[in-house]
């Protein structure tokens, strides 16, 4: 998906969500990362393969 250099990373690895976003729905609490994730305001994720990354909330201390 990701046609610029330096590529983005790819989906399956660690930093994932710093890939660049190619599409901005801030009204709608979404971006569309070049990898193909879906990241949303409160820090979940939606990947290309359908799996869901649960958003992470800050430790209560």
């Amino acid at each position: 998906m990701c046609s610029h250099q330096p590529p983005c990373p790819a989906v399956d690895s660690a930093d994932h969500d710093a890939a660049r976003t190619v599409a901005s729905h801030p009204e709608q609490g979404w971006s569309l990362l070049c990898n193909g994730a879906v990241v949303f305001d409160d820090t979940g994720e939606l990947l290309p393969d359908g799996r869901t990354v649960a958003p992470r909330r800050p430790a209560l201390v």
